[in-house]
């Protein structure tokens, strides 16, 4: 029998983070129906290993390490599946943020053509955290994150103004 106070305090942990879990589904996936299949197994994940959390780092971070690894995960097997199987989209994108400005989704279609590692560097970087937090979270030195996002943005700096 699943224990009542851990599924509570599990679903109150979901939905204070759910603007953390909703950005990282938004960054790996264009359609919202993806967006919403990785979101729940984002949730799915969390909740398999919500049991072991010793609570050794803040909850964000675990929820990003997750996250990220989850999204990682599910896209392999997605282009796994979409290399056997021809993709169509049988219905138009309908887009969920209608008050998004323009720049806003310039900046964000921009971090969405980054390779994996650094579009969850970049993500992580716009959400406040610390380069030594986001080498915890990622596993690379504090030296090379702060390469790293030194680089990344540059090129979307550069990226965007020829754009």
């Amino acid at each position: 029998m699943i224990d009542k106070k851990l599924t509570d305090e599990f679903l109150e942990l979901v939905e204070k983070n759910k603007k953390l879990i909703y950005k990282v589904s938004h960054m790996y996936c264009d359609h919202t129906i993806d967006k919403k299949d990785l979101f729940q197994e984002i949730v799915a994940n969390l909740w398999k290993a919500y049991p072991n959390f010793k609570g050794n780092s803040k909850v964000s971070t675990w929820i990003y390490r997750i996250s990220i690894n989850t999204a990682i995960s599910w896209i392999r097997d997605y282009i796994k599946i979409k290399n056997h199987i021809e993709y169509t989209n049988v219905m138009p994108q309908i887009q969920d943020d209608s008050e998004i400005d323009d720049l806003y989704d310039q900046l964000y279609c921009s971090i969405g053509d980054l390779n994996k590692l650094d579009k969850a560097l970049i993500l992580l970087q716009l959400d406040g955290y610390s380069y030594d937090e986001i080498s915890e979270i990622i596993g690379l030195t504090k030296t090379n994150v702060a390469t790293k996002i030194s680089r990344i943005k540059l090129n979307l700096k550069n990226h965007l103004s020829n754009n």
